[in-house]
């Protein structure tokens, strides 16, 4: 007996084939709400990302240009320093300057009232001779050298003077060496373009009277000796 063929079609009744899909229906929204749920992760994580890489981009391009300000601001602070030093080394030359300008200038002055413009020219010569007693007994000279017949030439030598008087009732000369009282003393150097004032001090012998002044120049301008009166200088006593 041959077995009966199953039915390729199965009948049945209305309703019975939505039963699936309204038994699942519910799934529908969670399935929606989870991919809304990633496709928000994915733009906040993605977003966040690129936030975060522009951040340190601009947080080092930040710290770079603090960097690149900070170093001029040391080449500033650097640059004012020299700056502050060289102003400084420029008025204190400045400054030497203006005092030199008024010492040639008192020196000018000074040289017109010794000489005068109309005098005679004259080469090297001593011009005064002047004394003063000081307090330990010692003579205290001012001897003011001049030339005027060469102008510019520098005069370069030495003086010497002695000393001419009375000692003992009898005349007596008392030399370089013994006015310093030791022997092979050099001669006091000068060194001028127009004049020049020597100082220093001697000793004069006890119970001497002195009355004339030898001085004696030697150097380049020539050789001269010339005899001066024994002179006090002004508001000085003598002894």
């Amino acid at each position: 007996m041959t077995p009966p063929r199953p039915k390729r079609f199965k009948i049945v009744a209305d309703g019975q084939a939505e039963a699936p899909l309204r038994r699942y229906w519910w799934l529908l929204p969670l399935w929606l709400l989870s991919l809304l749920l990633v496709a928000w992760l994915a733009h906040s994580t993605s977003g966040g990302s690129a936030g975060t890489l522009q951040d340190r981009q601009a947080l080092a391009k930040a710290q770079q240009q603090i960097e690149q300000l900070s170093r001029q601001q040391a080449t500033a602070q650097a640059s004012d320093r020299i700056s502050r030093a060289a102003l400084t080394d420029v008025q204190a030359s400045l400054a030497e300057r203006e005092e030199e300008i008024a010492g040639l200038r008192a020196d000018v002055a000074f040289y017109e009232r010794l000489v005068g413009s109309t005098s005679q020219r004259k080469g090297l010569n001593a011009h005064s001779v002047e004394f003063s007693q000081e307090a330990a007994g010692s003579w205290h000279y001012t001897v003011v050298l001049t030339q005027n017949l060469n102008r510019g030439a520098i005069s370069q030598g030495q003086m010497r003077f002695s000393v001419e008087g009375v000692k003992d009732g009898k005349l007596t000369t008392v030399s370089w060496d013994e006015l310093h009282q030791r022997q092979g003393v050099a001669g006091q150097a000068y060194s001028f373009r127009y004049f020049q004032q020597l100082d220093g001090s001697v000793m004069l012998p006890a119970d001497f009277t002195p009355q004339r002044v030898r001085v004696s120049l030697s150097g380049s301008g020539g050789n001269t000796v010339q005899t001066f009166d024994w002179k006090l200088a002004s508001g000085a006593r003598g002894g």
